[in-house]
């Protein structure tokens, strides 16, 4: 008799999102003595969440495996920058927490509503704060000064307008949910 349980097949997203997870390490070693270093990790790692879904889509290999693990990596990633930047003093732990809560939230909202079936799509909104949340965590990684820019503050500025999407996307999600059920 054959089992239920999905098997893994490893396709070209699949792949890209596991190695999002395998760069965090090296990211979380990295990037408080090298910041370049880990700034170059974290980019690289960012943009397989953008490439593995649109890969998915385009080769027709989206998996049950990648639905559920390509957030879930996602949130690793940033949850995991997030706690650096708190260890490197450069980021207030209280917009850490509140953006790490919103994360749990929003995949545990998701994840309830897929264990019945239903799929809660990305909304905008949450899709513009990944991206400013992702800039912003570079520029809070590498700090100082560029073209005559500075990196803290732009990533400050960055950071505090994903916290305000990232509450409203939150409450769109909850709804969403709620309507969904």
């Amino acid at each position: 008799m054959m089992s239920s349980t999905p098997t893994l097949r490893f396709n070209l997203p699949t792949i890209l999102t596991l190695s999002r997870v395998f760069m965090i390490p090296v990211f979380i070693v990295l990037a408080p003595e090298h910041p370049a270093a880990g700034a170059v990790i974290f980019t690289l790692a960012s943009v397989t969440d953008w490439f593995d879904g649109y890969l998915a889509r385009r080769m027709g290999a989206v998996t049950k495996f990648g639905i559920i693990m390509d957030p879930i990596a996602d949130k690793f990633l940033v949850i995991s920058a997030l706690v650096l930047l708190v260890d490197m003093v450069r980021l207030p732990v209280w917009i850490a927490a509140a953006l790490i809560i919103r994360e749990f939230l929003v995949t545990a909202l998701r994840a309830v509503a897929l264990s019945k079936g239903i799929i809660i799509p990305a909304e905008t909104g949450g899709k513009i704060k990944a991206a400013l949340q992702y800039i912003a965590i570079v520029c809070l990684i590498l700090g100082g000064e560029l073209l005559g820019l500075d990196l803290y503050d732009l990533g400050m500025v960055l950071m505090y307008t994903a916290l305000v999407l990232a509450v409203t996307s939150g409450v769109k999600y909850t709804i969403s949910f709620w309507k969904a059920l």
